[in-house]
Parts: C-alpha cells; sequence; structure tokens
C-alpha cells in the first residue's frame, strides 16, 4: 500500500476537503497579506508600518534615545512570552500524544462527534504540534530582529546639518528590521488562529471547514476593515 492509498483509507471525502480547504485557505490568506501590506493604507500590517518609519524617523532626530530602546524592549519581550508559550504548547501537545486513545474515547462520547481511526487522531494532534513549532521559530527570530532593531537604534549617527540623508536612510534601515520582526511576529499570532481552527476537526470534518472559515472572516475584518486601520492610517 502506497502512501496515497494509506492516506484514502484514514481520510473520508469530507475530511480530505476540509483538509484541502484549510491548507489553501492559510496560504491564500498569507500571500495576498504579504502582497498588500506593501501598499502602507490597504491593511493594518501596511499601516503600521508606516507609523513604524514615522518613528524611527523621530527617533533619528531625538539626542536621547532610551525611550525608544524601551518600547522596542517591550515588543521583545512580547514575542520572547508567546516563544515560552509555543513551547509549552507543543510540550503539552507531545504529552497528550502518549494518551490518545482514552482522550479519544472521551471526545466521542459527546454527540455530534464524528468517530476517527487512532492514527487519523494522532496525526491530527502532529499537525497542531506543526503548527505551533511553526509558530516557536517565528516568535523566536521576531525576538531576535527586535534585539537587531535596538542594536541598529543605539548606532543610529548623530544628527548635524551635514549628516541628515545619513541619518534618514539609517532610520529608514530600522524601521526595516523592525518590520521584518513584526512580520514574524504576526505570522506566529496567525498560526495560533489556525491552531484553533484545527481544533473543530477533532469534533467532525465539517465543523473543521466552517472554523477555517470563522478563523478567515475574523482575520480579514482585522486586517482590512477594522476599526484600528481606520486610525492608524488616518482614513
Amino acid at each position: 500500500m502506497d502512501s496515497f492509498d494509506l492516506l484514502r483509507s484514514l481520510l473520508t471525502p469530507l475530511d480530505m476537503a476540509a483538509l484541502a480547504f484549510y491548507f489553501v485557505t492559510m496560504f491564500a490568506y498569507r500571500t495576498c497579506t504579504d502582497r498588500v501590506a506593501t501598499m502602507r493604507y490597504r491593511n493594518l500590517v501596511g499601516a503600521v508600518q508606516r507609523q513604524r518609519d514615522m518613528w524611527m524617523r523621530n527617533m533619528s532626530r531625538r539626542d536621547n534615545r532610551n525611550m525608544d530602546i524601551i518600547l522596542l524592549g517591550t515588543v521583545g519581550q512580547g514575542n520572547a512570552f508567546f516563544a515560552s508559550t509555543t513551547a509549552i504548547a507543543i510540550g503539552g501537545i507531545a504529552a497528550l500524544m502518549g494518551s490518545g486513545e482514552r482522550a479519544q474515547s472521551l471526545l466521542e462520547k459527546l454527540p455530534l462527534v464524528a468517530k476517527a481511526n487512532p492514527v487519523l487522531w494522532e496525526c491530527k494532534l502532529l499537525l497542531i504540534m506543526s503548527i505551533f513549532i511553526f509558530a516557536f521559530f517565528k516568535f523566536a527570530w521576531a525576538f531576535r530582529l527586535s534585539h537587531y532593531a535596538a542594536i541598529m537604534i543605539g548606532a543610529t549617527p548623530i544628527l548635524t546639518d551635514e549628516n541628515l540623508a545619513l541619518c534618514d536612510a539609517h532610520a529608514e534601515r530600522t524601521a526595516g528590521v523592525a518590520g521584518l520582526s513584526a512580520e514574524h511576529a504576526n505570522g506566529g499570532l496567525r498560526s495560533f488562529y489556525y491552531a484553533f481552527a484545527v481544533l473543530a476537526w477533532f469534533f467532525h470534518p465539517a465543523a473543521f471547514i466552517m472554523a477555517t472559515l470563522w478563523v478567515l472572516i475574523i482575520l480579514i475584518r482585522r486586517d482590512y476593515f477594522s476599526r484600528s486601520l481606520r486610525l492608524l492610517s488616518g482614513a
């Protein structure tokens, strides 16, 4: 039996449709968001990056930059917190895999819960674990990038009339590094949303589809139609 036949024996057509819808939705949304983010007024990520550009430009014109370092350090601490949270979640899922049959039997006693092959149950756990592992690397790299941005703030030249263009160029690069840190942190946060959608698969593949659609609607609304976007973009 090859891998495709094994997959068909484990997954029902509805399972395969739900899983395909999940991955297509996840990658399509990420691709579209990354492209639209370059248009600084079109979504929340782009609007925040525009404010970040202004922050670093103002920073380059200040003599005392301690407050900028403190603000950036607060962002880095948030990334470190989420990285440790994902590590705890990975450990919890790993422990759950050892007692999967017991947890599965308890869950299947609930009404409307579809029964699943024990192997498929473990695959669902592995999928969630993979999502949290992805999130961990995202937050860990965002934490390091926030340190690099702090170093660049410390390396900002002292502003004079002769090096105004140099300071502006350095501020733009610093904002770019801080933006990369935020981009990876956003990817880690979205992984939490996607993991919650996968949890619905333990109940029923139809619930998985609805949860994926619900998560997509939440992300679209917050990134493109939220009040925070209007405030940040000044629209």
